[in-house]
This record gives C-alpha cells, sequence and structure tokens, in this order.
C-alpha cells in the first residue's frame, strides 16, 4: 500500500494508450488524437472530457519528451519511497532519491500544497513546472535537462496553428505561476483596392474553417492590422493584416497621394485651367504659362483620410508636357518662326 494514498501513481503510457516501448513518433501520434477528441473546443461543458484533456496533456508533457521520459521510466518503480518522502516533510523541504535503477538522479522539493493544473504525482516528479511549488532536479552527469511541449503545441498538434516556443516547453501549458499561457494570436490577409481605403470596406475571411466579415477602416494601408478578439483559432486573437493593390494613377506616401498630369505643348506654353481627377473626385487646376515638365502642385486635403485620425493628407500634382508629333511641313515652318522669335538660351 501507498504510504500516501493520495498521491497516485499515474501511468502515462496507459493515459495515451502506447505501450513502454513505443517511440517518440508513436507517442505524439497517440497525443494528438487524443487532443484534437477531448479538447474543450470540441465538447464545450463536458467536464469528463476536460480531465481527460489534462490527463493527455500531463501525460505529452513527460513522454514527448526524452528527458522526461528517461527519468520517469527510471524512477516510476519507486513511485511508493517518493510519496513517503513527500508525506514526512509536507510544508518544508525534503530531499527524495531514487531507489535501484534510479540512474543517480537527486530530488529536492519544496511544497505548498499549490493545485497547479497537473496532479500531485506530477509535481512530486518534476515540481519544477507547478511553482509555487518549487522543485530543483540535478540530473547524473550526461543526462539532459527535461522539456516538454506547452499548450502551443497542443494547438500546433490539433491543426490550430501557433509556434512552439522555449518557454512554453518550459512552462508547459499553465505557465510558470500557474497561469493559463493564452492561445497565441493568429493572421489573415485582406487586399484591398485604394478607393477601398479611401472609403473603408468589408472583407471576409476564412479562419479555421470559418468565414468572419472584417470590417477594414478608411486610411487602412499595407501592414495595417485588425485586431478581432478571441475570433481566432482556440479562442486566440486574430489580425486581419491589410495589403494595399497597387493603383494605375496614383501612388500613396502615407497620407499623401502623387499623380501625373499630362499637358499639351499650348497648354505648357500658355497657361490654362485642367480638370484634375482625385479620389474625391474632379477639380480644376490653374497651370501658369510657361509651366516646365516635371513642376509639382499641391493640392491641400485632396490625399488620404488619415488613418485613425481626423483630416486628410494632400494631393501633389506633377506635370508632364506631352510634345506635338508627325507634325506637317506647315507646322514645323510655323515652330521654326516661334522659335525664331523665342530667346531661348541652352540649357545644356
Amino acid at each position: 500500500m501507498a504510504a500516501n494514498p493520495g498521491l497516485e501513481y499515474k501511468d502515462y503510457y496507459a493515459v495515451l494508450g502506447v505501450p513502454r516501448t513505443a517511440s517518440q513518433a508513436e507517442i505524439k501520434k497517440a497525443y494528438r488524437k487524443l487532443a484534437r477528441q477531448h479538447h474543450p473546443d470540441a465538447k464545450p461543458g463536458d467536464k469528463a472530457s476536460e480531465r481527460r484533456f489534462k490527463e493527455v496533456n500531463e501525460a505529452n508533457e513527460v513522454l514527448g519528451d526524452p528527458g522526461k521520459r528517461k527519468q520517469y521510466d527510471e524512477l516510476g518503480a519507486n513511485w511508493e519511497q517518493i510519496s513517503r518522502a513527500r508525506a514526512a516533510g509536507a510544508g518544508g523541504p525534503f530531499t527524495g532519491f531514487g531507489g535501484p535503477g534510479g540512474g543517480n538522479v537527486r530530488y529536492e522539493f519544496h511544497t505548498t500544497g499549490d493545485p497547479g493544473e497537473f496532479s500531485d504525482f506530477f509535481r512530486v516528479f518534476f515540481g519544477q513546472d507547478a511553482e509555487p511549488a518549487r522543485a530543483t532536479a540535478r540530473p547524473a552527469r550526461g543526462t539532459r535537462p527535461a522539456g516538454g511541449l506547452g499548450f502551443e503545441d497542443i494547438l500546433a498538434g490539433m491543426g490550430l496553428g501557433g509556434q512552439p516556443s522555449a518557454a512554453g516547453r518550459a512552462a508547459g501549458p499553465t505557465g510558470n505561476a500557474g497561469r493559463r499561457v493564452p492561445p497565441p494570436a493568429h493572421e489573415a490577409h485582406a487586399e484591398i483596392s485604394l478607393a477601398e481605403a479611401y472609403q473603408g470596406t468589408k472583407r471576409l475571411v476564412e479562419v479555421d474553417g470559418k468565414r468572419l466579415e472584417v470590417t477594414i477602416p478608411r486610411g487602412a494601408d499595407t501592414g495595417t492590422r485588425i485586431r478581432l478578439s478571441g475570433r481566432g483559432p482556440g479562442g486566440g486573437d486574430l489580425f486581419v493584416v491589410v495589403r494595399l493593390l497597387a493603383d494605375a494613377r496614383f501612388t500613396r506616401r502615407g497620407a499623401d497621394l502623387e499623380r501625373e498630369l499630362p499637358l499639351t505643348l499650348e497648354e505648357a506654353l500658355l497657361g490654362a485651367e485642367v480638370r484634375v481627377e482625385t479620389l474625391k473626385g474632379g477639380v480644376l487646376l490653374k497651370i501658369p504659362a510657361g509651366t516646365q515638365s516635371g513642376r509639382t502642385f499641391r493640392l491641400s486635403g485632396q490625399g488620404m483620410p488619415r488613418f485613425n485620425a481626423n483630416g486628410f493628407g494632400d494631393l501633389y500634382v506633377k506635370a508632364r508636357i506631352l510634345l506635338p508629333t508627325d507634325l506637317t511641313t506647315e507646322a514645323k515652318t510655323a515652330a521654326q518662326a516661334l522659335f525664331d522669335l523665342v530667346d531661348q538660351p541652352s540649357p545644356r
């Protein structure tokens, strides 16, 4: 009989339904199958399934890591000795030593009775993962410190995305202070035209098999991130990242716009009023006589709406003079007469 009846031995191999000779790949495969089956999102409100999910996670925390699995295999036969040491030293520090076959691994525990997310058996063996119950492990020379898989590994294993982190692997699904690690954030992408960015628009994005409608505010630009709290896989946040498509007429610079304005030789030489198309509509621009190609005109407030702010940017219009081509003999003669009258020094 165990010295401490409250400490129940956990057969992690039985929890995952694999033999003790199972490879790491077989353990991973069994864990993923059971995690999908018993995940709280799959069976909301099912307490038995939630307990089973925690057991599966705990088993994988140990067997999924070669270092912890080695310690578990070596010390599992001596769990009653560790239980007696735990009972004798409850409320203060004590040390338990593995018996025969223990691999000369020494554990020092400082227990506080913290319930945590793992079982008592897990905390006795791997107390460093369940603060404030603290433990230090001093492995024999040549052995590797124990790691493990965390909550993000669970999500990744179930096909819900997310990248396992070193901190997540070390702390497990509840972190270093018994607090549950929030689900990882996910990204979706939405392409919009310049006109849509000017007016604001909506997009449907598909995430985890669900279609979500996203409102994209006026003034959004490439790289704008729109957060949908709790709408991602596993209850994590979803960030919709905007990409602005190129426009044939306008170039965007923040809230400002740039465009070219073609002018005839007559308009540039003699001056004129020409219509300029903006995203708001057409406006008349007065072109002074003698306008040179490349001259830029600023149209205040005719740019993009400022994102999450009041007001608009400006529109910068660059003149581009188009010369007549295919001149007739008469036109060339008239042009030569003009140039004879104009005193224009060489620009070179």
